[in-house]
């Protein structure tokens, strides 16, 4: 058994095993400073609080103080000795602020509290805020799906809504520089289509052959790659038998680069909420980890995430 395979006291489900491993990675390897951007609803500070005693992190809280401290005493939590950063009401502050904090070291990552992604999003890659490097920013999202012994690793699924050919590429680079961090030496890279087959009206399909090409002449390192390849020959061994497609990654991929917004997050979704799978999100690309999360992620996945964004802090340089 791996480090990342040890299993968690957080664990209630059998089918969460990597990520439990990654959260005693990340508990072991010593608290980490999260700025709690706009922490103003319950579930925001539920969670906070929880990585504080999951051993996670420490909490800066990032926000209205007077409404935090009212929100906690509601809740029954006592903020009055934690350190909150009063930023004002609004939660474009709050996100500036924390951004600020990031770029000058005080903070190791970002978590998003109860204010709109693109609200936190807007400020870190402002070209003024410290967290934007040379790369493009990305996301990833890392599962635990029942009946899989390995993550999957699904990219992207929240920030690019039609990447190009260049920026599937640089997508692609940062979700293979988790996947290393992860103990994934060389992952095996699906990109996908609709169809395994190259067809002229389908830019997908021309996108994927074409990024199966550089990585076949090393433009893409450190990874396996082909396409087109369709979702279910992608993962699953039998469907790419019976369709008589000779690939190294067919039937075994670690990581589906997706070839738009729209169909990454149905997938993920997908797996979520009908599968029942076990994930953790990350924002790729900026100089240091963000955490975004939605008011519908369990408590579980809230702290997967930050507990990826913890490993991720001692990984090669995901932004440059």
């Amino acid at each position: 058994m791996t480090e990342l395979e040890a299993a968690s006291p957080f664990a209630s489900n059998k089918n969460c095993t990597f990520l439990d491993g990654v959260l005693a990675t990340a508990r072991q390897r010593g608290r980490r400073k999260i700025a709690m951007v706009f922490p103003c609803d319950a579930n925001a500070l539920e969670t906070g609080c929880r990585l504080i005693e999951e051993q996670i992190a420490d909490v800066s809280w990032i926000g209205p103080r007077d409404r935090l401290l009212d929100l906690g005493a509601r809740q029954g939590i006592d903020l009055q000795q934690s350190e909150i950063i009063d930023t004002g009401p609004g939660a474009a502050e709050a996100a500036q602020a924390a951004c600020r904090l990031a770029s000058a070291g005080d903070v190791d990552m970002l978590m998003k509290g109860s204010l709109h992604t693109d609200e936190l999003m807007r400020a870190v890659v402002s070209r003024t805020s410290g967290m934007r490097t040379s790369r493009r920013v990305s996301h990833a999202f890392v599962l635990q799906v029942p009946g899989r012994p390995s993550p999957l690793i699904i990219s992207d699924c929240v920030v690019n809504v039609a990447p190009a050919l260049a920026e599937k590429v640089e997508i692609l680079e940062h979700a293979v520089l988790l996947a290393r961090a992860l103990g994934i030496a060389q992952p095996h890279v699906a990109v996908l289509s609709f169809t395994e087959s190259v067809l002229h009206g389908a830019p997908s399909t021309l996108d994927a052959a074409a990024i199966a090409k550089m990585a076949e002449r090393g433009q893409i390192r450190d990874a396996v790659v082909d396409g087109p390849l369709a979702f279910d020959n992608a993962i699953s061994m039998a469907s790419a038998t019976s369709k008589s497609i000779e690939s190294r990654v067919a039937g075994k991929a670690d990581i589906l680069l997706m070839p738009n917004l729209e169909a990454g997050n149905a997938v993920y979704k997908s797996l979520v909420y009908m599968a029942g799978a076990s994930c953790a999100g990350v924002v790729l690309g900026t100089s240091r980890p963000v955490i975004l999360t939605s008011r519908t992620d369990s408590l579980a996945s809230k702290v997967y995430s930050a507990a990826l964004g913890s490993l991720l802090l001692d990984a090669e340089p995901h932004g440059q």
